[in-house]
Formats: C-alpha cells, sequence, structure tokens
C-alpha cells in the first residue's frame, strides 16, 4: 500500500465518522422528541438506532486497526487513525445516551409534565449545539471551534448543577417520586452527553495542531 491509497482509506475512515456522526445526531434530535413532545414513535426509533450506531463504530474501530496493523503508519497519519478511534468511541457514547434519554421519556410519558421539564429541554438544546459544533469542527478540521467546546460545556455544567439542587432538595412530594428520579437520570445522560462532545472538540484540535490542551 503506497502513501496515496494510504490517505484515501484514511479518508474513507474519516467519512464513515462523518456518517456517524449524523446518524448520532439524528438519535438526539429523536430523543428530544420522545422527551418533550412526548413523541413515543420518535422514542422508539432513537432506541432502535442504537444498534446501527453500535455497527458504526465496530466497523470503523475494525478498520482503524486493521490500518495500523497493515501499513504501520507514522507521524501525522498515526495521529489520524488513533484519534478517530478514540473519537467514535465518544459518538457510540452519545448514541448510548440518546437511547437512555429515549428510555427515560417512554416511563415520564405516563405523568403529567413535571415543571422542571422547561429548564431540561434547554439544558437539551446546549448540548444538541455542542454536538452539532463538534461535528462541524470535525468535518471542517476546524481547530478553533474544537477548542470552543470546552466553554460551552461550562453551561450544560451549570445547567446540571441547578437542577440537580432543585430536584434533589424538593420535600413536599405528593405521589411518586418516579418523576424526580427519571429527571435527575435524564440531567445526567445529558451533562456525559455534553462531555464527549467536548472531548470530540478536544479530539480535533489534536489531529490539526498536533498538540493536547
Amino acid at each position: 500500500m503506497g502513501q496515496a491509497e494510504l490517505q484515501l482509506q484514511i479518508k474513507r475512515i474519516q467519512q464513515d465518522v462523518l456518517r456517524m456522526g449524523a446518524l448520532v445526531e439524528k438519535s438526539v434530535v429523536l430523543a428530544q422528541q420522545a422527551l418533550f413532545e412526548q413523541n413515543l414513535v420518535a422514542a422508539e426509533q432513537a432506541i432502535a438506532q442504537d444498534k446501527q450506531v453500535d455497527r458504526f463504530y465496530r466497523q470503523i474501530e475494525k478498520d482503524c486497526i486493521n490500518l495500523i496493523a497493515l501499513r504501520s503508519p507514522v507521524a501525522r497519519d498515526l495521529r489520524w487513525i488513533s484519534t478517530l478511534m478514540q473519537l467514535v468511541r465518544d459518538l457510540e457514547r452519545i448514541g448510548d445516551y440518546a437511547k437512555d434519554l429515549a428510555e427515560v421519556a417512554l416511563r415520564l410519558v405516563m405523568y403529567p409534565p413535571p415543571p422542571e421539564l422547561g429548564r431540561i429541554q434547554v439544558m437539551m438544546q446546549r448540548c444538541q449545539k455542542m454536538l452539532s459544533h463538534s461535528l462541524v469542527a470535525l468535518t471542517e478540521l476546524d481547530a478553533d471551534l474544537g477548542r470552543q467546546l470546552k466553554r460551552e460545556d461550562d453551561a450544560v455544567d451549570e445547567d446540571y448543577t441547578n437542577l440537580y439542587n432543585t430536584l434533589a432538595q424538593q420535600s413536599d412530594i405528593r405521589g411518586s417520586v418516579e418523576p424526580i428520579l427519571l429527571m435527575l437520570l435524564a440531567i445526567r445522560y445529558l451533562e456525559r452527553l455534553a462531555d464527549h462532545s467536548t472531548n470530540i472538540g478536544q479530539r480535533v484540535a489534536f489531529i490539526v495542531t498536533g498538540q493536547r490542551d
């Protein structure tokens, strides 16, 4: 395998990663529809789609390992391949959290909409924006946009802290406590989703610059 063919193989893997990213982004949109529009069809689609995300992850990881084993890339090529392997793990985890949020939605729909749901929706919108920015950074190899994710993550962390305190400190609870527990799970999933989006941004910056922040 010559250098030109190696570059072509890396490009193909990058395109597969972007396709996986688009699928994961769709899963998050479906989870959003399930949670805040009580769209149970969207919830089932998000749960089913996770298997497709997992297949993407396994195939890309296999392709990266084979390329390293067969070609023994060095320098920037090795950085590209090894970082893409880490990056697809972040995407796979985001897909898992989309599935988890959809499962929360299937339970939460049995109760009247909790008053905190609007604040959770704002938090989720921030997370969706972060995921979108991380994928744009990867597509355009924009290191500055990748680094920006760290600052965006601060707002999500603040959302998480404020919502956790609100939910955990409720004392006058009438009826089932399950809605509160479900919302605590939802904000935890969102906080982790944002963390993995931040990871993607940092990995893009590393691909471009070769430096870790």
